[in-house]
C-alpha cells in the first residue's frame, strides 16, 4: 500500500517537470519567431540593394564612358582648331626656318644621330628626333640616320645594362607579370628570338625598358640586334611619312609653298604604305590638303581622280 503513494508522487514530479520543460521550449520558440521576421527583412533589403546596385552600374559606366567620349571629342576640337594652327605657325615654321639657316645638313645629321643614340640611354623618347629626320632629310638620307641613331641607342642601353643585371632583376619584381613576357623573349632557337624582338619593337612595349631589362634573360647578341633591326624599319618609314606630310602641310598653309608633282606621288605614295598614320579624311587638314592637291594638280595638267 505504500509503493502506490510513492509512485503517484514521481508521476507528478515528472508531469510537473514536463510542464515547465514545454513551456520553457514554447517560450523560446516564440522568441525566435518573433525575431525571425526582423533578419528576414533586413536580408530581403541587403537583397534587393545589391541588385538594385547590380541593374544600376551599367548605366552609371556608360554615363561615365560617354561624358569622357565627350571630354575627348571637345579637347581634340580644341586642338584642331586653335592648337595646330598655333603649333605650326610659333614652332615649327620658326624650327624650320632656323634650321635651314643656323645649321648645314651634316651637322644636323650628327646632331640627329646623336640624339637617336643618346636618349633612349637616359629612358627618353627618340620619336621626335626621328620625325625630325623624315621632316628635313626625307625617305632617303632621313631612313639612314634613323637607321644608324636607333641601331647606336639600342645597343648602348643592352651593354649597359650587362653590368647591372642584378640591380635589373630586382627592379623588374615589382611587374612580375611583364618580367614573364620580357623571359619569354629570350628562349627557343636563334630565329624564334629574332621573331619575338622584332614583334616587341613593333608593339606598344616600351623599347627604352626593353632594352635594358632583355639583359635578364638568356637573349643572344645577334637575335637581339638584327630583331632589332628588322622590327625599326617601318616604324622609321611611318615617322619619315608622318614627318614629310606635316612639314609640307605647313609649308603650303603658312609657308606660302606651292606642291610638286613629285611630291604629290611621294605622298599618295606613303599614304599607301602607312595608312595607319594617316591625317583622319574628314579632318580639316586632310580637307586643305586635297583640295591644294586638285588645284595644284589642275595648274599644271596632272589628271585629277574621282571623288
Amino acid at each position: 500500500m505504500t509503493e502506490i503513494p510513492e509512485e503517484s508522487d514521481k508521476e507528478a514530479a515528472n508531469s510537473e517537470n514536463h510542464h515547465v520543460n514545454s513551456r520553457e521550449d514554447s517560450e523560446f520558440i516564440r522568441l525566435v519567431i518573433s525575431n525571425e521576421p526582423g533578419v528576414a527583412h533586413l536580408e530581403d533589403t541587403q537583397v534587393l540593394q545589391t541588385e538594385a546596385n547590380a541593374r544600376t552600374e551599367p548605366y552609371i559606366q556608360g554615363i561615365r564612358a560617354l561624358a569622357l567620349c565627350i571630354l575627348l571629342i571637345i579637347l581634340l576640337f580644341i586642338l584642331l582648331k586653335w592648337g595646330a594652327p598655333f603649333f605650326f605657325q610659333k614652332v615649327l615654321l620658326p624650327f624650320m626656318e632656323w634650321e635651314s639657316t643656323a645649321f648645314g645638313h651634316p651637322v644636323l645629321a650628327i646632331v640627329l644621330v646623336a640624339s637617336l643614340a643618346l636618349f633612349p640611354v637616359f629612358l627618353l623618347p627618340s620619336g621626335p628626333s626621328m620625325w625630325l629626320a623624315g621632316m628635313i632629310f626625307g625617305y632617303g638620307i632621313g631612313f639612314i640616320i634613323i637607321m644608324v641613331g636607333t641601331t647606336i641607342g639600342m645597343l648602348l642601353p643592352y651593354l649597359i645594362g650587362l653590368q647591372f643585371q642584378y640591380r635589373i632583376h630586382q627592379w623588374l619584381k615589382r611587374w612580375p607579370q611583364q618580367a614573364a613576357m620580357i623571359r619569354l623573349a629570350g628562349e627557343g632557337s636563334w630565329f624564334h628570338q629574332f621573331r619575338v624582338v622584332a614583334l616587341f619593337r613593333v608593339s606598344p612595349f616600351p623599347y627604352t625598358i626593353f632594352n635594358y631589362a632583355i639583359v635578364i634573360t638568356s637573349m643572344r647578341f645577334w637575335p637581339y640586334l638584327c630583331g632589332s633591326v628588322a622590327g625599326m624599319v617601318p616604324e622609321a618609314f611611318i615617322y619619315i611619312y608622318s614627318g614629310r606630310l606635316i612639314r609640307t602641310f605647313a609649308d603650303v598653309q603658312y609657308g606660302n609653298y606651292r606642291i610638286t608633282t613629285l611630291e604629290i606621288i611621294y605622298n599618295e605614295l606613303g599614304r599607301a604604305g602607312t595608312t595607319e598614320e594617316e591625317v583622319p579624311a574628314h579632318s580639316p587638314g586632310s580637307y586643305e590638303m586635297g583640295k591644294f592637291s586638285l588645284e595644284r594638280s589642275d595648274r599644271i595638267g596632272l589628271p585629277s581622280s574621282p571623288s
